[in-house]
């Protein structure tokens, strides 16, 4: 891998990429194949927004690496399932050396699995819903500058704000915006970037 001091690196494949990935194998599958990239599922939407908020003082690779366990551990993230949940659901998971032990957090899935249930009465699909606080299409792909300085936005900021008002938990504006960039309602992949 070959740093750069415009924020991008050069893997071992020749392919230039966000630095944030580095020469991990799993990250780089996950920058290439999913960051960035249009999600319209319910139940990976729902994966994706829990599990930004169980990152939340944590690396995402350490969640990355996870996420399997995460899947098991929350049925596949099917909000249906998971809003079924009770206390004999959360003491299993806080033993569950698989996932990020924080009780808090498990409790906010159960608890933002019913909140999506709220949602689907009101929208078609999760994705309708969040889409409306989708921004303007960037004119050009981000410089290494710029992106040091975005952990959130005016949407994410929104989304957030809204996302609590009905109820919602771990929901705060960085988290939100972290959400954004991995369903793809912004694209953060650096100008250079062979995904930009």
């Amino acid at each position: 891998m070959k740093n750069s001091q415009n924020g991008l690196v050069t893997g071992a494949d020749g392919k230039v990429r966000c630095w944030w990935c580095g020469d991990d194998e799993e990250y780089i599958r996950y920058h290439d194949e999913e960051w960035g990239r249009g999600v319209t599922d319910n139940f990976r939407l729902f994966e994706k927004i829990c599990l930004e908020g169980f990152q939340a003082g944590l690396s995402w690779l350490t969640i990355l690496r996870k996420r399997d366990n995460f899947r098991a551990a929350f049925s596949e993230f099917d909000f249906n399932k998971i809003a079924k949940f009770d206390d004999s659901d959360v003491e299993r998971l806080v033993l569950d050396a698989g996932i990020v032990r924080h009780r808090g957090k498990i409790r906010s899935t159960i608890n933002n699995a019913n909140r999506a249930l709220d949602l689907l009465t009101e929208f078609d699909d999760l994705c309708s819903y969040f889409a409306q606080f989708q921004p303007k299409p960037r004119k050009s792909p981000l410089t290494w500058t710029k992106a040091q300085t975005f952990t959130t936005t005016p949407e994410s900021t929104s989304l957030s704000k809204d996302l609590k008002k009905r109820g919602w938990s771990f929901v705060g504006p960085t988290t939100c915006y972290a959400f954004m960039q991995a369903m793809g309602l912004v694209n953060d992949h650096l100008k250079g970037c062979y995904r930009a």
